[in-house]
């Protein structure tokens, strides 16, 4: 797998997490769903233990940002 889609994914995490930032709630949860969607493709063709780790650390990153846009939800 190419480092391509691994630098996709983290362009798109970053904007996530410009969108938390800037407290836009519906846009960062559509962000969310975009990426998982993203991130689901990129497990389905992984073929080596290095982009099953790889796509692991973005799962557990995308859980925790949408735990904040939980949050982030709450407060508005």
């Amino acid at each position: 797998m190419g480092n391509n889609k691994f630098a996709d994914l983290k362009k798109g995490i970053q904007e996530l997490i410009d969108l938390i930032a800037a407290k836009n709630g519906k846009e960062a949860n559509n962000k969310l769903v975009d990426i998982s969607e993203d991130l689901d493709e990129l497990l389905d063709f992984a073929e080596e233990d290095e982009d099953l780790i790889e796509i692991s650390k973005y799962q557990v990153l995308l859980n925790q940002l949408q735990q904040k846009i939980i949050a982030l939800d709450g407060q508005l």
